[in-house]
């Protein structure tokens, strides 16, 4: 099984990036695949961890390297692991409306089975999109 972590930056369109419609679409989309992981966004950036079979994660990410959506990507971590550190979401998915404190404690629980490099940087993103 593949897991693969990237940051992008949304394109700048002179409007907000529809989160809940990237959601929506991932979540059909990613159920069809067999993929799961964790999306977090705050508008301008995105943080996504996919996980599933190595050549439906291979799509997805080229399918995401060309939607005009995303500029700037960088692929952060890509390994083969045996189970889903994720668990068994569609995709889940957390935004900057949260409350501060909270918004934290539910990115440390969602990431809580990641391996300790991953689980840092969504926490660690986290934290610094939270400051800025």
């Amino acid at each position: 099984m593949l897991q693969l972590v990237y940051v992008s930056s949304a394109r700048p369109t002179g409007g907000a990036v529809n989160a809940a419609a990237i959601l929506n679409a991932s979540r059909r989309n990613n159920r069809r695949d067999g993929i799961t992981g964790l999306l977090y966004s705050d508008g301008r950036r995105f943080l996504q961890a996919l996980e599933g079979p190595e050549d439906a994660v291979q799509q997805t990410f080229e399918r995401i390297q060309g939607d005009s959506r995303h500029r700037a990507i960088v692929v952060l971590s890509r390994r083969h692991i045996e189970a889903r550190e994720f668990g068994a979401w569609d995709m889940a998915h957390l935004d900057e409306a949260a409350e501060t404190d909270s918004f934290m404690r539910r990115i440390s629980k969602l990431a809580a089975g990641a391996s300790p490099d991953v689980r840092a940087t969504f926490e660690g993103f986290a934290e610094v999109r939270r400051q800025a």
